[in-house]
């Protein structure tokens, strides 16, 4: 499992390319040449950029589901929705395409920023939004969910 450092402020261009912040190449280099896999977010109106590896660990939870089950068809059919390979192009920029760049209402100002083992893809003022909202309660987010003392009761 790879765990990714860092936020950092990219632009877009009229075409959707991204340039790749070179602090997350090097951290992503031993696996740079398998890929991405691009998708909307579950919970934020932002995207998530997974290394091909980790998609493949995340997938292979995912197909553990029972499809006999029409809510687990119904999650994997949503989860997977306009999902997208990319790879970094010859000058190191990734290419959003145009129906994922609209749906986080990418403009021109993107965030790129580590979310463990995946790299969240914001619209600036969304990702500003985002920080701001999440830190009136943060204090209380952060007992809750990392204030236990059991190894058992990180779920």
């Amino acid at each position: 499992m790879i765990n990714l450092i860092g936020t950092y402020e990219c632009k877009a261009d009229a075409k959707g390319r991204v340039l790749f912040p070179s602090a997350f190449k090097k951290q992503v280099a031993p696996i740079l040449q398998d890929g991405f896999v691009l998708k909307k977010s579950v919970f934020e109106k932002c995207l998530e950029l997974y290394p091909l590896k980790e998609w493949n660990t995340t997938m292979a939870q995912v197909n553990r589901l029972n499809k006999f089950k029409k809510k687990n068809n119904d999650f994997i059919r949503r989860f997977t929705a306009g999902v997208k390979l990319l790879e970094l192009d010859a000058t190191g920029r990734i290419l959003i395409p145009k129906n994922l760049s609209d749906f986080a209402g990418i403009k021109k100002q993107v965030v790129m920023s580590s979310s463990v083992n995946i790299i969240e893809i914001w619209d600036k003022d969304r990702y500003e939004n985002a920080i701001e909202n999440a830190a009136e309660n943060f204090s209380d987010l952060a007992e809750e969910v990392m204030g236990n003392t059991g190894e058992d009761e990180l779920s």
